[in-house]
């Protein structure tokens, strides 16, 4: 065991400010007590390209949970899926 302590290099702090810069949001709708589930399935697959098995599966994340990460990637290629989601009136943030 080496009594010294792991020198940090600059590569090692180069990699892990560019990790943070790749970091993944996230697209997340939340529960309401207005909107159907065939409505919710259906905006998941028209706006986030969801496959029907996965916006249904999705849909019951959100009822039974308050909440379902539906997308993830960076934020500037969410924010105009969650726009359209809050535009149909669903609640959704990007964290």
């Amino acid at each position: 065991m080496n009594p010294f302590p792991e020198t940090i290099t600059e590569t090692d702090i180069e990699e892990e400010i560019l990790r943070a810069e790749k970091k993944q949001n996230e697209l997340v709708i939340y529960n309401d007590d207005f909107n159907t589930f065939d409505y919710v399935i259906d905006t998941l697959i028209k706006v986030c390209g969801h496959e029907p098995l996965q916006a249904e599966q999705c849909t019951l994340m959100i009822h039974y949970n308050g909440k379902c990460s539906v997308k993830t990637g960076d934020y500037k290629k969410l924010l105009p899926l969650c726009e359209n989601i809050l535009e149909r009136g669903l609640t959704a943030e990007i964290i």
